[in-house]
Protein backbone atom coordinates (compact mmCIF):
# COMPACT_ATOMS: atom_id res chain seq x y z
CA UNK A 1 0.00 0.00 0.00
CA UNK A 2 1.66 3.48 -1.30
CA UNK A 3 2.10 5.75 2.32
CA UNK A 4 0.90 8.82 1.56
CA UNK A 5 2.83 10.37 4.08
CA UNK A 6 5.85 9.96 2.28
CA UNK A 7 6.83 12.14 -0.72
CA UNK A 8 7.79 10.21 -3.81
CA UNK A 9 11.37 10.32 -4.78
CA UNK A 10 13.03 12.77 -7.09
CA UNK A 11 14.01 11.98 -10.43
CA UNK A 12 16.49 14.02 -13.21
CA UNK A 13 14.98 14.01 -16.38
CA UNK A 14 18.56 12.98 -17.04
CA UNK A 15 17.76 9.56 -16.12
CA UNK A 16 14.36 9.50 -18.16
CA UNK A 17 14.04 6.72 -20.98
CA UNK A 18 12.21 8.79 -23.47
CA UNK A 19 10.70 7.07 -26.32
CA UNK A 20 7.90 8.24 -29.51
CA UNK A 21 5.02 6.56 -28.43
CA UNK A 22 4.36 3.53 -31.48
CA UNK A 23 1.64 4.87 -34.10
CA UNK A 24 -0.03 2.82 -36.98
CA UNK A 25 0.00 3.62 -40.62
CA UNK A 26 -2.71 2.91 -42.57
CA UNK A 27 -3.42 2.77 -47.06
CA UNK A 28 -6.16 3.73 -48.53
CA UNK A 29 -7.05 2.24 -52.12
CA UNK A 30 -4.76 4.51 -53.99
CA UNK A 31 -2.02 4.16 -52.05
CA UNK A 32 -2.40 7.44 -50.06
CA UNK A 33 -0.85 6.28 -46.38
CA UNK A 34 -2.50 7.32 -43.24
CA UNK A 35 -0.57 8.14 -39.98
CA UNK A 36 -2.19 7.30 -36.71
CA UNK A 37 -2.36 8.32 -33.02
CA UNK A 38 -5.11 6.71 -31.22
CA UNK A 39 -5.36 7.73 -27.69
CA UNK A 40 -6.65 10.59 -25.22
CA UNK A 41 -9.42 10.62 -22.71
CA UNK A 42 -12.37 12.78 -24.78
CA UNK A 43 -14.03 11.75 -27.56
CA UNK A 44 -11.59 14.09 -30.00
CA UNK A 45 -10.19 14.01 -33.66
CA UNK A 46 -7.53 16.00 -35.51
CA UNK A 47 -6.85 15.21 -39.58
CA UNK A 48 -4.26 16.98 -41.34
CA UNK A 49 -4.30 16.32 -45.02
CA UNK A 50 -0.48 17.50 -46.18
CA UNK A 51 0.03 18.09 -49.66
CA UNK A 52 3.35 19.07 -51.41
CA UNK A 53 2.01 22.65 -52.63
CA UNK A 54 4.57 24.80 -50.74
CA UNK A 55 5.62 28.20 -53.01
CA UNK A 56 9.04 25.53 -54.06
CA UNK A 57 6.36 24.60 -56.65
CA UNK A 58 4.97 27.65 -58.27
CA UNK A 59 5.75 28.89 -61.23
CA UNK A 60 4.43 32.44 -60.39
CA UNK A 61 5.29 33.86 -57.27
CA UNK A 62 2.41 33.84 -54.79
CA UNK A 63 0.47 31.27 -56.49
CA UNK A 64 0.67 28.67 -53.94
CA UNK A 65 -0.22 31.01 -51.14
CA UNK A 66 -3.08 31.82 -52.61
CA UNK A 67 -4.94 28.89 -53.97
CA UNK A 68 -4.35 27.34 -50.12
CA UNK A 69 -5.95 30.28 -48.30
CA UNK A 70 -8.75 30.41 -51.12
CA UNK A 71 -9.12 26.28 -51.53
CA UNK A 72 -12.34 26.80 -49.32
CA UNK A 73 -13.54 29.83 -51.00
CA UNK A 74 -16.84 27.92 -52.48
CA UNK A 75 -17.22 25.07 -54.83
CA UNK A 76 -20.08 24.48 -57.15
CA UNK A 77 -22.87 23.68 -54.60
CA UNK A 78 -21.21 25.84 -51.80
CA UNK A 79 -20.13 29.34 -51.39
CA UNK A 80 -17.46 30.19 -48.82
CA UNK A 81 -20.55 30.89 -46.17
CA UNK A 82 -21.68 27.48 -46.39
CA UNK A 83 -18.53 25.89 -46.11
CA UNK A 84 -17.61 27.73 -43.03
CA UNK A 85 -21.10 27.26 -41.49
CA UNK A 86 -21.17 23.75 -42.19
CA UNK A 87 -18.14 23.22 -39.65
CA UNK A 88 -19.27 25.83 -37.28
CA UNK A 89 -22.73 23.85 -37.07
CA UNK A 90 -20.28 20.79 -35.99
CA UNK A 91 -18.91 22.79 -33.33
CA UNK A 92 -15.66 21.86 -36.18
CA UNK A 93 -12.31 23.89 -36.55
CA UNK A 94 -11.09 24.05 -40.30
CA UNK A 95 -7.67 26.12 -41.10
CA UNK A 96 -4.62 25.68 -43.82
CA UNK A 97 -1.26 26.39 -42.97
CA UNK A 98 1.58 27.11 -45.92
CA UNK A 99 4.87 26.30 -45.46
CA UNK A 100 7.90 26.29 -48.43
CA UNK A 101 7.33 22.76 -49.27
CA UNK A 102 3.94 22.02 -47.99
CA UNK A 103 0.40 23.25 -47.49
CA UNK A 104 -1.69 21.90 -44.64
CA UNK A 105 -5.35 21.31 -44.34
CA UNK A 106 -6.55 20.73 -40.91
CA UNK A 107 -9.93 19.82 -39.15
CA UNK A 108 -10.64 19.53 -35.52
CA UNK A 109 -13.87 17.87 -34.63
CA UNK A 110 -15.59 15.40 -32.18
CA UNK A 111 -14.98 12.26 -33.52
CA UNK A 112 -18.61 11.32 -33.26
CA UNK A 113 -19.11 14.54 -36.18
CA UNK A 114 -16.52 13.62 -38.60
CA UNK A 115 -18.47 11.46 -40.48
CA UNK A 116 -20.57 14.50 -41.96
CA UNK A 117 -17.34 16.66 -42.02
CA UNK A 118 -15.02 14.87 -44.89
CA UNK A 119 -17.37 14.99 -47.30
CA UNK A 120 -17.05 18.81 -46.96
CA UNK A 121 -13.57 18.23 -47.21
CA UNK A 122 -13.27 15.99 -50.70
CA UNK A 123 -15.78 18.76 -52.27
CA UNK A 124 -12.86 20.97 -51.53
CA UNK A 125 -10.12 18.97 -52.54
CA UNK A 126 -12.39 18.16 -55.76
CA UNK A 127 -14.87 20.74 -56.61
CA UNK A 128 -13.66 24.15 -55.37
CA UNK A 129 -14.28 26.95 -58.10
CA UNK A 130 -12.26 29.89 -57.37
CA UNK A 131 -14.58 32.41 -58.19
CA UNK A 132 -13.75 35.87 -59.59
CA UNK A 133 -15.03 37.71 -56.92
CA UNK A 134 -13.63 35.46 -54.16
CA UNK A 135 -9.95 36.19 -56.36
CA UNK A 136 -10.51 39.96 -56.19
CA UNK A 137 -11.21 40.47 -52.50
CA UNK A 138 -8.17 37.83 -51.84
CA UNK A 139 -5.94 40.45 -53.61
CA UNK A 140 -7.51 43.33 -52.38
CA UNK A 141 -7.22 42.07 -48.82
CA UNK A 142 -3.84 40.57 -49.37
CA UNK A 143 -2.18 43.72 -51.12
CA UNK A 144 -3.51 45.92 -48.08
CA UNK A 145 -2.00 43.53 -45.40
CA UNK A 146 1.24 43.11 -47.41
CA UNK A 147 0.88 47.39 -47.81
CA UNK A 148 0.98 47.70 -43.64
CA UNK A 149 3.84 44.49 -43.70
CA UNK A 150 6.12 46.92 -45.74
CA UNK A 151 5.98 49.09 -42.82
CA UNK A 152 7.21 46.76 -40.13
CA UNK A 153 10.99 46.85 -39.41
CA UNK A 154 10.74 43.22 -38.39
CA UNK A 155 8.91 42.03 -42.21
CA UNK A 156 11.78 44.03 -43.93
CA UNK A 157 14.69 42.33 -41.77
CA UNK A 158 13.09 38.81 -42.40
CA UNK A 159 12.73 39.53 -46.54
CA UNK A 160 16.65 41.06 -46.56
CA UNK A 161 18.22 38.06 -44.43
CA UNK A 162 15.97 35.78 -46.22
CA UNK A 163 17.27 37.02 -49.74
CA UNK A 164 21.40 37.29 -48.17
CA UNK A 165 21.09 33.54 -47.48
CA UNK A 166 19.72 32.20 -50.41
CA UNK A 167 19.46 34.94 -53.40
CA UNK A 168 16.59 36.89 -54.85
CA UNK A 169 15.59 33.85 -57.44
CA UNK A 170 15.35 31.27 -54.91
CA UNK A 171 11.95 29.70 -53.68
CA UNK A 172 13.00 30.88 -50.16
CA UNK A 173 14.97 33.96 -51.03
CA UNK A 174 12.03 35.46 -53.26
CA UNK A 175 10.06 38.55 -52.06
CA UNK A 176 6.50 38.94 -52.46
CA UNK A 177 5.43 42.33 -54.33
CA UNK A 178 2.47 44.11 -54.68
CA UNK A 179 2.65 43.63 -58.58
CA UNK A 180 3.34 39.74 -57.92
CA UNK A 181 -0.16 39.60 -56.22
CA UNK A 182 -2.36 41.83 -59.00
CA UNK A 183 -0.74 39.66 -61.68
CA UNK A 184 -2.25 36.41 -59.91
CA UNK A 185 -5.74 35.35 -62.05
CA UNK A 186 -8.23 32.43 -61.41
CA UNK A 187 -6.70 30.40 -64.16
CA UNK A 188 -3.34 30.60 -62.19
CA UNK A 189 -4.79 29.19 -59.21
CA UNK A 190 -7.16 26.71 -60.84
CA UNK A 191 -3.85 24.88 -62.43
CA UNK A 192 -1.91 24.94 -59.56
CA UNK A 193 -4.68 23.39 -57.21
CA UNK A 194 -5.47 20.61 -60.24
CA UNK A 195 -1.56 19.43 -60.39
CA UNK A 196 -0.70 19.99 -56.22
CA UNK A 197 -3.97 19.33 -54.54
CA UNK A 198 -6.14 17.27 -56.97
CA UNK A 199 -3.32 15.49 -58.38
CA UNK A 200 -1.04 15.80 -55.99
CA UNK A 201 1.06 14.07 -53.45
CA UNK A 202 -0.98 13.36 -50.38
CA UNK A 203 -0.02 12.00 -47.08
CA UNK A 204 -2.95 12.02 -44.00
CA UNK A 205 -2.17 12.54 -40.26
CA UNK A 206 -5.13 11.27 -37.54
CA UNK A 207 -4.82 11.70 -33.80
CA UNK A 208 -7.13 11.97 -31.02
CA UNK A 209 -9.32 8.91 -30.10
CA UNK A 210 -11.15 7.03 -33.00
CA UNK A 211 -12.07 3.99 -33.90
CA UNK A 212 -11.35 1.97 -37.21
CA UNK A 213 -14.35 3.22 -38.74
CA UNK A 214 -11.97 6.79 -39.20
CA UNK A 215 -9.74 5.07 -41.64
CA UNK A 216 -12.98 3.30 -43.38
CA UNK A 217 -14.68 6.43 -43.59
CA UNK A 218 -11.28 8.04 -45.19
CA UNK A 219 -11.13 5.04 -47.45
CA UNK A 220 -14.56 5.87 -48.44
CA UNK A 221 -14.12 10.14 -49.27
CA UNK A 222 -10.48 10.07 -50.36
CA UNK A 223 -9.24 6.40 -51.25
CA UNK A 224 -10.23 7.10 -54.76
CA UNK A 225 -9.12 10.40 -55.93
CA UNK A 226 -6.45 10.74 -57.91
CA UNK A 227 -3.18 11.71 -56.03
CA UNK A 228 0.18 11.02 -57.07
CA UNK A 229 3.50 9.78 -56.00
CA UNK A 230 6.05 12.44 -54.01
CA UNK A 231 6.91 15.14 -56.65
CA UNK A 232 10.37 16.16 -57.33
CA UNK A 233 11.83 19.64 -56.25
CA UNK A 234 13.79 20.66 -59.32
CA UNK A 235 16.98 22.07 -56.93
CA UNK A 236 17.09 25.96 -57.22
CA UNK A 237 21.02 27.39 -57.12
CA UNK A 238 22.16 29.38 -53.90
CA UNK A 239 23.27 32.85 -55.46
CA UNK A 240 23.74 33.91 -51.47
CA UNK A 241 24.65 38.01 -50.99
CA UNK A 242 28.60 38.40 -50.89
CA UNK A 243 28.54 41.77 -48.70
CA UNK A 244 27.86 40.14 -44.98
CA UNK A 245 26.43 43.55 -43.23
CA UNK A 246 23.54 44.95 -44.44
CA UNK A 247 21.82 47.61 -42.13
CA UNK A 248 18.92 49.40 -43.67
CA UNK A 249 17.04 52.60 -42.40
CA UNK A 250 13.79 52.57 -44.61
CA UNK A 251 12.10 54.78 -41.63
CA UNK A 252 14.06 57.43 -40.70
CA UNK A 253 11.93 58.36 -37.82
CA UNK A 254 11.69 55.09 -36.40
CA UNK A 255 12.27 54.03 -33.25
CA UNK A 256 13.18 50.56 -33.43
CA UNK A 257 15.49 48.09 -35.15
CA UNK A 258 14.70 44.25 -36.20
CA UNK A 259 18.32 42.07 -36.03
CA UNK A 260 18.63 39.20 -37.86
CA UNK A 261 22.04 37.42 -37.11
CA UNK A 262 22.00 33.99 -39.80
CA UNK A 263 24.27 31.63 -41.11
CA UNK A 264 23.93 28.34 -43.35
CA UNK A 265 24.56 25.45 -41.32
CA UNK A 266 24.16 21.59 -42.25
CA UNK A 267 21.08 19.63 -42.97
CA UNK A 268 19.42 17.54 -40.13
CA UNK A 269 21.15 14.48 -41.00
CA UNK A 270 24.29 16.12 -40.31
CA UNK A 271 26.32 14.39 -37.13
CA UNK A 272 26.91 18.09 -35.64
CA UNK A 273 22.61 19.46 -35.70
CA UNK A 274 22.10 16.89 -32.73
CA UNK A 275 24.56 18.63 -30.17
CA UNK A 276 24.30 21.69 -32.14
CA UNK A 277 20.59 21.85 -30.75
CA UNK A 278 22.28 21.70 -27.00
CA UNK A 279 24.76 24.42 -28.13
CA UNK A 280 21.64 26.67 -29.67
CA UNK A 281 20.03 25.91 -26.62
CA UNK A 282 23.12 27.64 -24.29
CA UNK A 283 22.81 30.31 -26.70
CA UNK A 284 19.41 32.04 -27.19
CA UNK A 285 17.42 28.86 -26.98
CA UNK A 286 15.59 29.15 -23.93
CA UNK A 287 14.45 32.32 -21.43
CA UNK A 288 17.62 31.38 -19.28
CA UNK A 289 20.04 31.69 -22.36
CA UNK A 290 23.34 33.40 -22.77
CA UNK A 291 21.62 36.11 -24.63
CA UNK A 292 18.71 36.48 -22.94
CA UNK A 293 20.67 36.72 -19.72
CA UNK A 294 23.08 39.61 -21.02
CA UNK A 295 20.34 41.49 -23.87
CA UNK A 296 17.41 41.06 -21.68
CA UNK A 297 17.89 41.18 -18.27
CA UNK A 298 21.30 42.90 -18.13
CA UNK A 299 21.57 45.08 -20.56
CA UNK A 300 17.55 45.78 -21.26
CA UNK A 301 18.06 46.69 -24.84
CA UNK A 302 14.98 44.10 -25.70
CA UNK A 303 12.22 42.55 -24.50
CA UNK A 304 13.28 39.16 -26.09
CA UNK A 305 16.37 37.73 -27.99
CA UNK A 306 16.05 34.23 -29.14
CA UNK A 307 18.54 31.73 -31.84
CA UNK A 308 17.00 28.64 -33.48
CA UNK A 309 18.19 26.52 -36.20
CA UNK A 310 15.70 26.39 -38.89
CA UNK A 311 16.03 23.32 -41.42
CA UNK A 312 14.96 23.14 -44.81
CA UNK A 313 15.63 19.68 -47.20
CA UNK A 314 18.97 20.65 -48.68
CA UNK A 315 20.06 22.71 -45.88
CA UNK A 316 19.90 24.78 -42.68
CA UNK A 317 19.87 28.13 -41.20
CA UNK A 318 21.15 29.29 -37.76
CA UNK A 319 19.82 32.53 -36.98
CA UNK A 320 19.33 35.34 -33.70
CA UNK A 321 16.14 37.10 -34.34
CA UNK A 322 15.08 40.43 -31.88
CA UNK A 323 14.07 43.97 -32.15
CA UNK A 324 16.04 46.50 -30.06
CA UNK A 325 15.71 50.64 -29.73
CA UNK A 326 17.28 52.07 -32.75
CA UNK A 327 19.52 53.82 -30.32
CA UNK A 328 21.07 50.55 -29.10
CA UNK A 329 20.63 48.21 -31.99
CA UNK A 330 24.29 48.21 -32.78
CA UNK A 331 24.87 47.80 -29.43
CA UNK A 332 23.07 44.06 -28.93
CA UNK A 333 24.13 43.15 -32.49
CA UNK A 334 28.10 43.55 -30.57
CA UNK A 335 26.53 41.92 -27.17
CA UNK A 336 25.23 38.65 -29.31
CA UNK A 337 28.80 38.38 -30.78
CA UNK A 338 30.23 39.08 -27.87
CA UNK A 339 28.43 35.51 -26.45
CA UNK A 340 29.18 33.67 -29.60
CA UNK A 341 33.16 34.73 -29.05
CA UNK A 342 32.50 33.65 -25.04
CA UNK A 343 31.43 30.28 -26.16
CA UNK A 344 34.10 29.53 -28.61
CA UNK A 345 36.87 30.61 -25.79
CA UNK A 346 35.02 29.35 -22.65
CA UNK A 347 33.75 26.22 -21.62
CA UNK A 348 30.85 25.94 -20.27
CA UNK A 349 30.26 25.37 -16.80
CA UNK A 350 28.59 21.68 -15.61
CA UNK A 351 25.66 23.52 -13.83
CA UNK A 352 24.85 25.45 -16.57
CA UNK A 353 25.03 22.80 -18.99
CA UNK A 354 22.92 20.46 -16.63
CA UNK A 355 20.48 23.03 -16.30
CA UNK A 356 19.87 23.19 -20.21
CA UNK A 357 19.82 19.76 -20.60
CA UNK A 358 17.01 19.26 -18.27
CA UNK A 359 15.11 22.25 -20.07
CA UNK A 360 15.51 20.08 -22.95
CA UNK A 361 14.43 16.82 -22.20
CA UNK A 362 11.92 18.45 -20.29
CA UNK A 363 10.18 19.75 -23.47
CA UNK A 364 10.59 16.66 -25.09
CA UNK A 365 9.11 15.07 -22.42
CA UNK A 366 5.96 17.43 -22.47
CA UNK A 367 5.86 17.24 -26.37
CA UNK A 368 4.96 13.64 -25.80
CA UNK A 369 1.66 14.13 -23.66
CA UNK A 370 -1.73 13.47 -25.46
CA UNK A 371 -2.01 12.00 -29.15
CA UNK A 372 -2.17 15.62 -30.46
CA UNK A 373 1.30 16.44 -29.78
CA UNK A 374 2.96 12.89 -30.05
CA UNK A 375 1.56 13.36 -33.91
CA UNK A 376 3.30 16.80 -34.34
CA UNK A 377 6.26 14.86 -33.65
CA UNK A 378 5.65 12.16 -35.68
CA UNK A 379 4.87 14.73 -38.56
CA UNK A 380 7.76 16.19 -38.30
CA UNK A 381 9.77 12.48 -38.73
CA UNK A 382 7.76 12.20 -41.52
CA UNK A 383 7.77 15.13 -43.58
CA UNK A 384 11.35 15.50 -43.14
CA UNK A 385 12.30 12.12 -44.38
CA UNK A 386 13.69 10.50 -40.92
CA UNK A 387 13.11 7.73 -39.09
CA UNK A 388 11.90 6.89 -35.45
CA UNK A 389 14.85 6.68 -33.80
CA UNK A 390 15.81 10.16 -34.99
CA UNK A 391 14.35 11.20 -32.10
CA UNK A 392 15.61 8.58 -29.42
CA UNK A 393 19.20 9.34 -31.00
CA UNK A 394 18.23 12.96 -30.31
CA UNK A 395 17.72 12.55 -26.95
CA UNK A 396 20.53 10.49 -26.46
CA UNK A 397 22.90 13.23 -27.89
CA UNK A 398 21.16 15.69 -25.67
CA UNK A 399 21.75 13.32 -22.37
CA UNK A 400 25.65 12.88 -23.27
CA UNK A 401 27.03 15.87 -25.35
CA UNK A 402 29.91 17.45 -23.20
CA UNK A 403 31.03 20.81 -22.68
CA UNK A 404 34.36 20.20 -24.86
CA UNK A 405 32.26 19.12 -27.66
CA UNK A 406 30.04 22.11 -27.62
CA UNK A 407 33.04 24.41 -27.79
CA UNK A 408 34.17 22.72 -30.76
CA UNK A 409 31.04 23.34 -32.18
CA UNK A 410 30.90 26.95 -31.35
CA UNK A 411 34.37 27.60 -32.57
CA UNK A 412 33.01 25.30 -35.88
CA UNK A 413 30.12 27.52 -36.24
CA UNK A 414 29.59 30.70 -34.35
CA UNK A 415 32.29 32.80 -35.41
CA UNK A 416 31.08 36.08 -36.82
CA UNK A 417 32.48 36.33 -39.95
CA UNK A 418 30.39 33.50 -41.19
CA UNK A 419 27.09 35.16 -40.12
CA UNK A 420 24.83 38.04 -42.15
CA UNK A 421 24.49 41.06 -39.61
CA UNK A 422 21.28 42.75 -40.73
CA UNK A 423 20.11 45.40 -39.21
CA UNK A 424 16.58 47.33 -40.77
CA UNK A 425 15.25 50.38 -38.75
Amino acid sequence: MIDRLMPPGLKSPLDFSLRLPAFEIATLKNGVQVYQVNGGAEDVIKIDWVFEAGNVFEDKNSVAAATRELINSGTSNKSAYDISNQFEYYGAYYSTAGFSENAVITVNSLTKHIGDLLPVVREILTDAVFSEDEVALYKQNRIQRLKVYLKKSEFLADRLVNEALFGADHPYGRKVEIEDIEKIDRDNLIAFYKSYFQEGNCRIFVSGKFTEKVVSLLNEFFGDLKFTPKKKITPVALHPMKEKVLHRVVNKEGVQGAIRLARKFPVLTDPDYKPALVLNTLLGGYFGSRLMSNIREEKGYTYGIYSYIQHYPDLGVWQVATEAGRDVAEAAIEESFKEMRVLCETKVQDDELKLVKNYMLGKRLASLDGPFKVMERIKGLVLNDVDQSFFEETVEVIKRVTADQLQELAVRYLQREAFYNVLVI
